[in-house]
């Protein structure tokens, strides 16, 4: 074999000729492949769909969901329960077991489905050309080497080589990302050029969006793009959480303190000289004591309240855990078209032939905004700047119209932008085309890269050509300036460049009069002698709130990093507009300049850059990893098939709602219902609000469990025994009591916390950062020693001192610890601040709480079958007011105690920046 032949053979078809790649594929361009070679090719290739390597099995992901900590946990209080005769609690206990199992499985089963949602993008039928005859057959039965047919409207079914165009135009945005209509055409591009590059090319799930083209077919299935695309899907590993990892972990502490304390009492019962039996007994009620069974109910209940909050602010959530993930995001990868750009372009700037330089205001298709020169308002067009528009107008297939309030442009966005612009000034495409009839027209083609039109001149007189396209290709047509002027290319280039330099597409105008009444336009006719009219650049401009929403991101010490398909111009311009490029961060960086570096160069790239351009799927894929690698915690939007395996790969993939394909949807945890940034970054407060009423939630509930945990060691260690008992404060149901009724009526409301002040100017958590860190274990120490100390205290008051029966001192320190409950549900509701910080009535819910506990614990007192069943006795107001003493106890304490805590912090604060002064000067 030659050189050249296996040169050809490794070559990209993109990059070869037209016959070279007829040669490979072995078919002529004008037969077709015959039925029998199809039928031999598709044995031999395989069906042309993308099939999923198979999803786990419903046993395993049901698994999952049981094989849990805190599920553990659960279940083990459950037969606890049954031990001691509480048939009723433990089905109460397992009811939370299996809605939650329920819950993670139906939200994984869903999640699993993301891979049949690409069959959307392969048409079920297409026409191929077969034995020279055109035939329509199944998309499925598409193979190597088939002849396709395509026009407008079209889906496109497998990748295929371009060998004739006419006008051909595909939207691959789903794959590539790319904003715009890509132009086609059989010409061959550079080898190694990117997806988004191939013009040469036409790919797996596009669709035509204008003119016609042959193409033979290169790969199918799993070999195309899109089935690459799919592969890596299925490949990409689903994140754990930074809230699952942490809740994990207290699971498992839990656990394992709550085994050791029960056989470190197990002991003490059998030293004091228990039987068995009852040193049994007791280590089960302190394991009773110890597990908060409503932890889980109140995380999936504090997470699904979140879930609602952020669907009111455009954010859906579909998985729980990703309610709280995106407050820890330490950095958000944010597409570019659609998310921080309108998706709507506009022109920006305007230069006439005069050598004017105007400056267009207003964004997207709503025809508001003012035209200024030299910062001066333009009331009338100049003449010069009325038939550059007037150019744009008539030389155009597009329409603009109003629908419900909102300005809609159909056909090329391009073109709508320039009827846009002609609009500010009063000049409708109606009122330009009753004026300048066309005649005929040469429609935009790639291999012309102009467009031209025939319209009649004003007053009838004679005809105009409108020409409009690539300033290069306008140029080589002109002599001259419109108005008589010296044509200066250079200058009109340099102008150009500065144009692109600023991310902008540049469109070139130009007209030459026609006597006569001719009403046939030739390519011939449109070969010269054109006067130039001016320069259009136009871009797709940022979001306004995109803007204010990077800048809170900033603000909140989140990194914000766009990565787009566009052009590295493009994206370096509006990387500028959004701040995410100034003289700290480089300008853009390409996905092949990322194919070159290694691993530890791309850790250094991607401290230093926020905008990537250019960029393939398995690029995002690799910036995902190497971020999370250097220990950040990321959030990746996207709404392209392309975008599919970096969602999944992410700590939180977030899709477009609007613009999103179905795979996208499907492979991410939140969608945007507006496909707006601002409301990812409404998201994250969000997710911090329910990050922090979760560690309040948690503070609240563990202080219960030590302080019931310690009275009923202190009853066992210290206590008589009396018949082989010890004498117990509390009861094991009397202690399942406080448990349930504590969680359902005062942690809940703390999942309505509002949002504290400060919050978004915070940095982010660390994401190897415990839940329960060293203030939530302090505190809770403090707090259950307190509830410890009251609940026996009045135990003994109550039985000793008073002589009261022993179910009246059971009754009374129970009393003591809802009070204490009560009273720390106030000091919870700011970890580190006084309540009046963040509003004594902004959470009515906690109000609530406190009416419904009183109530429960009224019943709990006086009702019969109540005192029957959890051997209680009536309490007098004294023993009442008395409780409520006691429980008064920790609201001075933890008051002092997060005191001195801020002012701990202070003088810390105080103490760095006197350090840092000297360095600063």
């Amino acid at each position: 074999m030659s050189d050249a032949v296996s040169r050809r053979e490794k070559a990209h078809p993109a990059a070869l000729e037209v016959e070279a790649v007829l040669e490979q594929v072995e078919v002529s361009i004008d037969e077709g492949l015959s039925p029998e070679e199809a039928k031999k090719r598709l044995e031999e290739h395989g069906p042309n769909v993308l099939e999923s390597s198979g999803g786990e099995s419903i046993p395993k992901i049901l698994w999952r969901q049981i094989n849990d900590p805190l599920i553990w946990v659960l279940i083990v209080a459950g037969l606890f329960a049954i031990l001691l005769g509480e048939t009723i609690d433990a089905l109460v206990v397992y009811a939370v077991v299996i809605a939650n199992t329920l819950i993670g499985f139906i939200q994984e089963y869903k999640a699993g489905k993301e891979i049949e949602a690409l069959a959307s993008f392969v048409p079920t039928e297409t026409v191929v050309l077969r034995d020279g005859e055109r035939q329509t057959v199944p998309a499925s039965d598409v193979v190597p080497g088939d002849v396709l047919l395509l026009q407008s409207g079209d889906r496109v079914p497998a990748d295929g080589r371009v060998v004739a165009a006419r006008g051909l135009q595909t939207d691959e945005a789903a794959l590539t990302g790319e904003s715009l209509p890509v132009e086609k055409s059989p010409d061959p591009v550079e080898e190694g050029s990117e997806v988004a590059d191939r013009a040469s090319m036409v790919h797996n799930g596009s669709y035509v969006t204008g003119g016609n083209g042959t193409v033979v077919v290169t790969a199918t299935g799993r070999k195309t793009e899109l089935g690459r695309v799919s592969t890596m899907l299925d490949e990409a590993e689903g994140v754990e959480t930074p809230l699952t990892k942490q809740i994990s972990w207290v699971g498992k502490w839990i656990a394992a303190a709550i085994l050791a304390v029960a056989v470190v009492l197990l002991a003490i019962g059998l030293v004091r000289g228990f039987p068995l039996v009852d040193a049994v007994l007791a280590a089960i009620a302190l394991a009773v004591a110890a597990i908060p069974e409503g932890l889980p109910a109140v995380i999936t209940i504090t997470l699904a309240i979140g879930v609602r909050h952020m669907a009111s602010r455009q954010a859906v959530i579909r998985h729980l855990p990703a309610a709280e993930t995106l407050g820890s995001s330490t950095v958000v990868c944010s597409d570019k078209t659609g998310t921080l750009t309108r998706n709507e372009m506009t022109v920006r700037q305007l230069w006439t032939s005069a050598g004017s330089r105007y400056e267009v205001s207003g964004t997207g298709y709503r025809p508001e905004g003012e035209f200024s020169r030299s910062d001066e308002t333009v009331e009338e067009a100049p003449e010069d700047l009325r038939e550059l528009l007037l150019a744009g107008v008539l030389c155009n297939d597009s329409g603009l119209k109003e629908e419900d309030g909102e300005w809609r442009v159909t056909g090329d966005p391009t073109e709508g932008a320039l009827l846009v612009a002609a609009r500010k000034l009063g000049l409708t495409l109606k009122e330009a085309n009753a004026e300048h009839p066309r005649r005929d027209s040469i429609p935009f083609e790639s291999e012309r890269q102009y467009m031209a039109t025939l319209n009649d001149a004003a007053d009838g007189d004679g005809r105009v050509i409108y020409l409009k396209g690539a300033p290069e290709v306008v140029l080589e047509r002109c002599d001259r300036l419109a108005g008589g002027g010296e044509l200066d290319r250079d200058a009109v280039l340099a102008r150009m460049e500065s144009f692109a330099d600023e991310g902008q597409r540049v469109l070139a105008f130009a007209r030459r009069f026609e006597s006569g009444d001719t009403e046939r336009l030739e390519e011939d006719d449109v070969g010269g002698g054109f006067e130039l009219l001016g320069l259009a650049g136009m871009i797709d401009p940022p979001r306004d709130e995109a803007i204010e929403a990077v800048a809170a991101c900033h603000r909140a010490g989140i990194s914000v990093k766009m990565i787009t398909g566009d052009h590295k111009a493009t994206a370096a311009a509006i990387g500028r507009q959004l701040g995410l490029v100034d003289e700290r961060n480089g300008a853009a960086l390409t996905g092949r300049e990322i194919s070159r570096l290694s691993d530890e160069e791309l850790g250094e790239a991607v401290a230093t850059t926020n905008v990537f351009a250019r960029v393939a799927p398995e690029h995002k894929l690799r910036l995902l990893k190497t971020l999370q690698a250097r220990g950040e915690v990321a959030a990746m939007t996207g709404d392209g098939v392309n975008d599919a395996p970096a969602l999944k790969q992410a700590d939180i993939g977030v899709a477009m709602g609007i613009t999103g394909t179905d795979v996208s949807k499907e492979a991410a945890d939140v969608v945007l219902t507006d496909d707006n940034f601002s409301s990812i970054q409404a998201a994250v407060e969000e997710g911090r609000r329910v990050y922090d009423n979760l560690r309040k939630a948690l503070a609240f509930l563990l202080p219960t469990n030590v302080g019931q945990a310690l009275i009923i060691l202190i009853g066992v260690m210290f206590f008589p025994v009396v018949g082989g008992e010890a004498l117990l404060p509390m009861q094991p149901t009397q202690v399942l009591w406080v448990n349930l009724v504590v969680a359902v009526a005062l942690a809940l409301p703390l999942a309505f916390e509002v949002l504290e002040p400060g919050t978004m100017e915070r940095p982010p958590r660390d994401p190897n950062a415990s839940i329960l860190d060293w203030m939530i274990f302090l505190r809770t120490l403090m707090v259950g020693v307190l509830m410890a100390v009251g609940g026996v205290g009045l135990f003994l008051f109550e039985y000793g001192v008073q002589g009261g029966g022993l179910e009246g001192a059971q009754t009374m320190a129970v009393t003591a610890i809802i009070f204490y409950q009560i009273f720390y549900l106030i000091e919870c509701r700011s970890l580190r601040g006084s309540v009046f910080e963040v509003g004594l009535f902004t959470n009515k819910w906690v109000f609530v709480g406190i009416g419904a506990l009183l109530l429960l614990q009224l019943g709990f007192v006086y009702l019969p079958f109540m005192n029957t069943l959890f051997h209680t006795a009536p309490l007098g107001l004294t023993e009442w007011l008395l409780a409520a003493l006691v429980g008064l106890i920790v609201f001075p304490f933890v008051s002092l105690e997060k005191w001195l805590r801020r002012r701990r912090e202070k003088n810390r604060s105080v103490r760095q920046e006197r350090r840092d002064l000297p360095a600063a000067r």
